[in-house]
């Protein structure tokens, strides 16, 4: 018995215990000639599918409130002695102020000051807003109270940045507010590239993602952040296929020399097939080249394409080029590709009729031996 890898196709089949027979033999696509219109369509489409943020706010950001476990200093100033909390004594102490214990706000939000009536919810407020109450709590026992409230120590005004940073960090945002950027900086920065690292915001339940490298490019995507937001940084490498007639696996480099990645955040069709060692000039067919992607029904639309047929939103496509046409290499160096593309080169209609030759040649070859080694043999006796 010959050795094997493993089951023939046909034992495969024959031992399913169930064959699906209702579902399409063929996927319908769209065939797209690469030109102008198609062009422009696809590259809108391609800047569009870059993962920004949407919905998330721009500007300074707010003003950093109390949150539970941050620790508050408090000063009250009377304007006289006298009152409340500065004896009428002089000399009995220096200065018109007394300094509270600092306080920590509890779970609750909430802190205790001495001779106001029950306790000061602080927590989501600014220290302004705290000092003012405070005053107007104790003005009808000391004398013109003036309040300072400030933040001793941040606990409750967290930021995380996490993942593929040089440097986690876990720490409290500053009063000033702070931005995207900065805090990625905090952790060291990125880990990898820019094209190849996404950034993921978690925010009161909602979860946004932008790439590192619009966020570098496009300084409305720089959003500020707020207290308890968690930002961690993944690494997202995009890849394309190259398959047919191009040079053979070994030949380049490359992820297993048909898989590429990418090495900056756009590229073209014309740097990706170069990448894979351009047109086997011997096999390929540079009339015949197509990209095949699952395109948006709008870009297609843009496109002038009609999509009347299809039902859902995402359309698979293959676009096709001639690079017999000097004019078609300009749009392949401006066409766009994206991660998971696959390119495929058709071989030419010649390179069937060499590989039958090919097959023929030993055979007529060992048919020619033959015969003229039975004429020598003939010719001996």
């Amino acid at each position: 018995m010959v050795s094997k890898d493993g089951p023939t196709g046909a034992a495969v089949r024959q031992d399913a215990a169930v064959t699906a027979s209702n579902v399409p033999k063929a996927i319908p696509y769209v065939l797209v000639a690469l030109n102008p219109a198609s062009l422009g369509a696809a590259n809108r489409g391609t800047l569009s599918a870059t993962p920004r943020f949407t919905s998330m706010a721009r500007g300074t950001g707010p003003d950093v409130s109390i949150g539970v476990g941050d620790i508050l200093s408090v000063t009250i100033f009377e304007a006289e002695s006298g009152g409340l909390f500065i004896p009428k004594e002089a000399g009995s102490r220096s200065g018109n102020f007394v300094e509270i214990p600092n306080q920590q706000v509890d779970r609750s939000g909430v802190i205790t000051i001495p001779y106001v009536d029950g306790p000061v919810h602080v927590a989501g407020r600014t220290t302004r807003s705290i000092s003012a109450e405070i005053s107007s709590r104790l003005k009808s026992r000391a004398i013109e109270p003036q309040v300072v409230v400030s933040v001793v120590e941040h606990r409750g005004n967290d930021i995380s940045v996490l993942g593929e940073v040089n440097q986690a960090q876990h720490f409290s945002m500053d009063p000033g507010g702070i931005k995207l950027l900065d805090a990625i900086a905090r952790a060291g920065g990125p880990r990898n590239p820019p094209y190849e690292t996404t950034v993921t915001i978690q925010r009161n339940g909602v979860t946004r993602r932008a790439s590192m490298s619009t966020i570098i490019r496009d300084p409305s995507q720089n959003v500020a952040l707020r207290p308890g937001d968690v930002i961690y940084l993944t690494r997202d490498q995009k890849v394309f296929m190259v398959l047919g007639a191009t040079p053979s696996p070994g030949s380049i480099g490359g992820t297993n020399n048909r898989r590429f990645s990418f090495d900056d955040d756009t590229m073209s069709l014309s740097e990706a097939i170069a990448k894979a060692g351009g047109l086997d000039t011997t096999r390929a067919d540079p009339k015949e080249v197509f990209l095949f992607r699952v395109e948006r029904r709008s870009t297609l639309m843009a496109a002038g394409v009609d999509v009347s047929q299809y039902k859902g939103d995402l359309v698979p496509t293959v676009y096709t080029v001639d690079l017999r046409k000097g004019d078609n290499f300009f749009m392949a160096n401006s066409f766009n590709i994206r991660d998971k593309d696959l390119i495929f080169v058709s071989e030419s209609p010649s390179t069937d009729l060499i590989k039958f030759l090919n097959i023929l040649s030993p055979i007529t070859s060992n048919a020619y031996s033959i015969s003229e080694s039975a004429a020598v043999s003939h010719n001996t006796y």
